[in-house]
């Protein structure tokens, strides 16, 4: 059998003990194994997610299932998808401003720098506060 690999990060699972079961999770990430994503059966196609059609596909296709046709694929992590979420994020971020406006990012009470990633939340707060007043 061909190496597998985690259908998140891309991780080798050649360490791991065969068979793969509902309880494992990969040693990287610890997203579960034994899901759609990591399985040869498991489609994109939104009207038909699985190729075995004796399978009742559950709706989280990335959790660990008790699927009885499961069959785990070295194909299963796509380099592409962990970019497009990423950048998803960055787009997400840019609407809502991660970056804070001069003068908002002023020393605390304490004299130091506020945290970027808090500045920006309180950014984002800010903004769904008037949004929805």
């Amino acid at each position: 059998m061909a190496d597998l690999h985690c259908w998140n990060c891309g991780e080798s699972l050649a360490g791991l003990p065969r068979p793969i079961t509902r309880h494992m999770n990969c040693p990287a990430c610890f997203e579960g194994l034994h899901c759609c994503r990591m399985c040869r059966h498991f489609t994109d196609n939104a009207t038909a997610p699985c190729a075995d059609e004796r399978t009742e596909p559950p709706v989280n296709k990335e959790g660990a299932n008790f699927c009885d046709f499961f069959r785990p694929t070295p194909h299963s992590y796509q380099v592409g998808r962990r970019e497009r979420k990423f950048q998803a994020k960055s787009h997400l971020d840019a609407l809502f401003g991660q970056i804070a406006a001069p003068g908002e990012s002023a020393a605390d009470g304490g004299g130091a720098m506020l945290d970027p990633a808090a500045a920006a939340e309180d950014e984002a707060r800010r903004k769904l506060d008037e949004l929805f007043k």
